[in-house]
């Protein structure tokens, strides 16, 4: 499997839903952060997308999203138990697997996902992390995890020009989360787990700046 094939085109889809503002419907307001969706062209399931802006540099807030070997999200993020890097295709492409405590009253058990991942910075100073569910044959599905997929997602961080301290954040997730939940369970956490994301993020920024 060409795994840079498959990050580039997960980039690519970022880009395609940043410019795209057609048929996204609101679901959840948290202070800055608006969340939005519309169904998903890639699997039977939605696409989220949520902005907001957090009071920090851009390099600050990478520093706490960035998808690396000892990066710090599994210490602030709520659904990252686990994350490890495969294998190191190039400087800006890895395989990934993530896994995810169980949630929402234990209704959702543990998942793992196994990406392509991609990061990428802009001449403007945007920085991009782009992912896609792919297969790896060191990632084979273990059994006390139902394997998951996620489909083309990612978070943008973007300078504000003029607030050096504040960045936009814009992200898109797209997971089937697999295994045999109701659709109502599915359509309420994503939209509770998004925000709690934005929020948790702010408190790791400002833990990180202290």
């Amino acid at each position: 499997m060409e795994y840079a094939e498959v990050a580039e085109a997960a980039a690519g889809k970022m880009e395609l839903y940043r410019h795209d503002p057609g048929g996204w419907r609101g679901c959840r307001q948290a202070g800055e952060v608006a969340v939005s969706w519309r169904p998903s062209a890639e699997f039977a399931g939605n696409v989220y997308r949520a902005e907001g802006t957090v009071a920090a540099s851009p390099r600050d807030v990478w520093e706490c999203i960035k998808p690396v070997a000892g990066g710090r999200r599994t210490k602030w993020d709520q659904n990252v138990k686990d994350f490890e890097v495969v294998e190191a295709v190039s400087d800006t492409v890895s395989v990934c697997r993530t896994t995810t405590p169980s949630a929402f009253m234990r209704i959702i058990s543990p998942r793992e996902f196994v990406d392509a991942v991609l990061m990428k910075e802009y001449e403007d100073g945007t920085m991009l992390s782009a992912a896609s569910n792919v297969e790896h044959p060191l990632c084979p599905p273990r059994p006390n995890f139902v394997r998951g997929f996620n489909y083309p997602c990612g978070c943008f961080c973007i300078p504000l020009p003029g607030e050096p301290d504040r960045t936009q954040l814009l992200s898109f997730f797209q997971t089937d989360l697999g295994g045999y939940l109701p659709q109502t369970v599915v359509d309420s956490f994503f939209p509770a787990s998004i925000t709690g994301f934005y929020s948790n993020l702010t408190k790791a920024v400002k833990a990180l700046k202290a």
